[in-house]
C-alpha cells in the first residue's frame, strides 16, 4: 500500500497591525504633548488690563450713579434731589448703577422714592473678573 502525500494547504497569514497601529498613536500623542508645553509656555507675565473709571458715554441713558460718598449723577453730572426729580418726570426708564460694596439700604431708599413711581428702574452692573472690587 502505497501512501500519498497530501500537501498541507498554506493560508496566507497577514499580519496583525494593530499593534504598530497602537505604537504610532502613542508617539504622535507624546510628540503633541512635548512640543505643545514647550510651544505654549509663557516667556512673560500678562497683566489684565482694568477700568478704574467707566466712561459714562458708554453706558445706557439715563443712568443714576450713587456713589459711595452720598452724592448722585445723572449722565455723568452731579445733580441734587429736586435736579433729579426734574430730569426723570419725561423718562419712562431709569438705569441704576451703585458700587457692590455700597450698603443695600442706600439702593432700597432710593428705589422708595414716590419720583421714580412711574420709572421702570434697571440696575447696571459692571461685569470684571477676577477678585478685585466693581460697581
Amino acid at each position: 500500500m502505497r501512501m500519498r502525500h497530501v500537501p498541507a494547504t498554506h493560508q496566507k497569514q497577514q499580519p496583525d497591525i494593530s499593534l504598530a497601529i497602537v505604537n504610532i498613536v502613542l508617539l504622535l500623542i507624546f510628540f503633541f504633548l512635548i512640543t505643545g508645553r514647550m510651544t505654549n509656555a509663557p516667556t512673560f507675565a500678562v497683566e489684565i488690563s482694568e477700568t478704574a473709571v467707566l466712561p459714562v458715554e458708554h453706558l445706557p441713558k439715563p443712568i443714576l450713579e450713587l456713589k459711595t460718598d452720598g452724592t448722585m449723577w445723572l449722565n455723568g453730572e452731579e445733580v441734587d434731589e429736586v435736579q433729579l426729580s426734574n430730569a426723570v418726570v419725561d423718562q419712562q426708564v431709569l438705569h441704576l448703577l451703585i458700587d457692590r460694596n455700597e450698603s443695600a439700604q442706600l439702593l432700597l431708599d432710593v428705589l422708595a422714592r414716590p419720583e421714580f413711581s412711574h420709572l421702570m428702574l434697571r440696575l447696571v452692573t459692571v461685569h470684571r473678573s477676577g477678585g478685585g472690587e466693581g460697581a
